[in-house]
């Protein structure tokens, strides 16, 4: 069963020759931080690159992620990327917080950059941080907003900074100190350890593991069962696509919105999954039944965690079986045999991600006005989470998800079929 954790760990790899003079000059700046703002990509490149080394920090923090996000979905909806960057007395980075400012109709937001496809919103931050600076975050922080606010380009109505995950490694996220409250949802994950039979017989039941093996058992009988990891560009791109079929059916199922019909979303995934594999940040794979590729997924394998962001199945005759859960089991196994040492189902509360986590993470979100009409937004904002809080954690919320799936249903019912020209 999954107990309540404030921890969100992300293991780091240290550069001793980096990290350890970095962390004793952190611990005795006695001057305050030294706040720096950039604001583009192309100057912060190299030391971004450096700092996510060692630095405490989440694969959505990366330059990679964030950049790729940025030329595909962020410039051109005209978000203005915002690069914070903390440096101690010996000149060295201690803080990096990816931020943007946006438009939303009349009205101007300050947020994390890319964090609608961002599970946690967090800065990187340099071992030592918290002892050096933790204290006097609140104070920076009101530095910063002072700081953006007089530069015309950077001026906002509105903070909006939303999945703030407790911890960032090993250490208390700053951002928690400045009243925040919890997110609709939570996040959950498990720790990874010994071999998968070992794992698996700890995490499933013997009920569960004789229906696990009949699920597979009755697959095998159409062909047989086997994960494929995507080995070349070509290989991401061709099961990437299947992932965006299969996910674009279940979205239809499910009565919610189309996440690949936002702009640039489908040429974000499409440029990472077409990356060469020694600079691939994700990992996408398929279950494949004979030559039937019955389930599929993308995720991000960093520093040890293996984040699960993306799976799907298809809907035909093989759907009966659950190839979804042996995709799943053949990912975890994977993620032991390449000594990843957690397993992070990231944000949202699923039944199957409680049944295999050993932790649930509690996010927060902090929302404030910055001018006048921005406090009159957050006010409304911070009082409509509270209710989609409420509904999520409430009895009612699986009867209005299946409410959905049936209105979702009846509408493609009654919808004309395109006819062809």
């Amino acid at each position: 069963m999954a107990t309540a954790d404030q921890t969100l760990v992300h293991p780091r790899l240290i550069d001793p020759e980096r990290s350890a003079p970095l962390l004793l000059a952190a611990v005795r700046a006695a001057a305050p931080i030294d706040i720096a703002i950039i604001g583009d990509f192309d100057s912060i490149e190299p030391e971004w690159r450096r700092f996510e080394q060692y630095a405490d920090c989440t694969a959505f923090q990366c330059f990679d992620w964030l950049s790729t996000w940025h030329r595909h979905i962020g410039a051109p909806a005209g978000v203005v990327p915002i690069f914070v960057i903390g440096r101690n007395q010996a000149g060295e980075i201690v803080m990096l917080v990816p931020l943007a400012v946006q438009r939303s109709g009349a009205f101007t937001s300050l947020t994390f950059l890319g964090r609608a496809l961002c599970d946690y919103n967090a800065p990187l931050l340099a071992p030592g941080f918290e002892q050096a600076y933790g204290r006097d975050f609140p104070e920076i922080w009101q530095q910063i907003c002072a700081r953006l606010q007089q530069d015309p380009r950077y001026r906002h109505d509105l903070v909006m900074l939303d999945k703030l995950p407790p911890h960032v490694g090993a250490q208390t996220n700053p951002f928690t100190q400045l009243g925040v409250t919890l997110n609709p949802s939570g996040a959950h994950r498990t720790t990874l350890a010994g071999d998968w039979e070992t794992f698996y017989s700890e995490k499933r039941s013997s009920g569960n593991r004789r229906r696990d093996r009949n699920k597979r058992r009755r697959l095998a009988e159409s062909g047989d069962v086997e994960m494929v990891s995507a080995s070349s560009p070509e290989d991401a791109s061709q099961t990437l696509e299947i992932l965006i079929d299969q996910k674009r059916k279940s979205f239809a199922r499910m009565g919610v919105p189309d996440l690949f019909s936002r702009p640039g979303y489908l040429a974000f995934f499409r440029d990472l999954a077409m990356r060469p594999r020694d600079a691939r940040l994700v990992h996408i794979s398929k279950l494949a039944v004979g030559s039937e590729p019955a389930a599929t997924n993308l995720g991000i394998e960093f520093r040890g965690v293996y984040y699960h962001v993306l799976t799907s199945y298809d809907d035909g005759p093989l759907s009966r079986f659950g190839p979804g859960v042996i995709h799943l089991h053949e990912l975890i196994r994977r993620a032991l045999e390449h000594g990843d040492t957690t397993f992070d189902f990231t944000i949202g509360d699923e039944p199957y991600k409680r049944e295999w986590s050993d932790t649930t993470v509690a996010l927060y979100d902090f929302v404030a006005g910055a001018s006048l009409r921005g406090h009159a937004l957050a006010t409304g904002m911070s009082a409509a989470r509270r209710v989609k809080r409420w509904i999520k954690h409430s009895r009612f919320w699986p009867a209005l998800t299946r409410l959905r799936s049936r209105l979702a249903g009846s509408k493609a019912e009654t919808t004309p079929a395109p006819q062809d020209d």
